[in-house]
């Protein structure tokens, strides 16, 4: 073994502890807090968050054991199961984000309606959807034995038959398929549910600002710092739903797309994958799992709070008060913006 393989992985061992604990912390906060299981996002991020605990715990394991022998970590109907999780977790977290911006695009399009038209059934369903079309997608290369253990991903996956071979055309077009109805349309909801909350946050944040330069000029004997640092706040809040939503729609793109790319790239028969390469491209994946917590929960207030209040608890403390949390500058586009976040 060479040091580029000995550093991967060490990549991919920092990447599995990294998302074990963080989302475990999120499983703890959903656990210690009535305020987060009594919202429905709730569910999609408790999904979320057992998928990239699995993925954590068997495949990327997994693919360290690939890497150090060089070859097939056991026998065949273990790399077949493991075949079946990697493709049945990718899939089930790429809708489980996608499930979490529709949701998002309710809660900022249709703030009063929101209660009646994202229920708990309907988040059910929506999850039943979810793993309906990941197990379709995960058995589908098992069934047809597709699945095996690839050296140019340094693990059990989806395996590309000999170009010669009769199952070229049937498995171009699955994978083609698979990639198009998961990557794509994760990808498609994302980019239209994010882009028309930031439409209406910044409408929001439009109607505040003119409100608050009117403000300001009435008052006449406001000191110019102060003025100043309204307009300040004013510029950070017009940036801050656009941070968030870049953050949202950049690291699906950034953690995935290098991966689709490259299993869409190997259907051409005169391309060739590097193996470095091809396990980089999972390295990327797998550090999803381990953003995922913090770009969806951990960096939310409701679950700082009940992350304090745990440790509160650990150390005798008294539980961490709600108000200082609250600031008297917040408003209702600071409202709209916490639902994007």
């Amino acid at each position: 073994m060479n040091l580029w393989e000995t550093l991967l992985e060490l990549i991919i061992a920092a990447i599995a502890v990294a998302s074990l604990l963080s989302n475990v912390l999120v499983l703890l906060c959903f656990a210690s807090s009535a305020e987060i299981r009594a919202q429905v996002p709730g569910v999609f991020v408790l999904n979320l968050s057992f998928c990239n605990i699995l993925a954590a715990t068997v495949t990327m394991p997994s693919t360290m054991l690939g890497l150090a022998r060089g070859g097939k970590p056991f026998g065949d109907l273990f790399c077949w199961t493991l075949s079946f999780a990697d493709t049945f977790l990718t899939t089930n977290t790429m809708l489980s984000m996608a499930a979490l911006s529709i949701d998002r695009w309710v809660a900022v399009v249709f703030p009063l309606t929101y209660s009646s038209k994202m229920r708990y059934t309907r988040a059910f369903a929506m999850l039943g959807y979810a793993w309906l079309h990941s197990l379709t997608f995960s058995l589908t290369p098992v069934l047809l034995s597709w699945a095996d253990y690839s050296p140019t991903y340094a693990s059990c996956t989806t395996v590309h038959p000999d170009h010669s071979h009769t199952a070229h055309i049937p498995f171009t077009v699955f994978t083609v398929l698979f990639h198009g109805a998961s990557f794509a349309l994760s990808l498609t909801v994302l980019c239209l549910a994010y882009l028309k909350v930031l439409q209406v946050a910044r409408f929001h944040c439009k109607r505040i600002d003119v409100v608050t330069v009117q403000t300001l000029l009435l008052l006449v004997d406001i000191h110019p710092s102060v003025k100043e640092r309204c307009l300040l706040e004013q510029k950070k809040r017009r940036q801050r739903a656009t941070k968030k939503i870049c953050v949202f729609i950049g690291s699906f793109v950034l953690c995935f797309g290098p991966y689709v790319i490259t299993r869409l790239a190997e259907l051409v028969p005169s391309v060739r994958i590097s193996h470095h390469w091809g396990i980089v491209s999972k390295c990327l994946v797998y550090s999803k799992a381990a953003m995922d917590p913090f770009v969806y929960s951990l960096l939310r207030q409701q679950y700082r709070k009940a992350l304090i209040g745990m440790t509160n608890r650990i150390l005798g403390r008294n539980m961490y008060s709600s108000s200082g949390h609250s600031s008297s500058s917040d408003t209702e586009n600071e409202c709209n913006l916490q639902r994007v976040s």
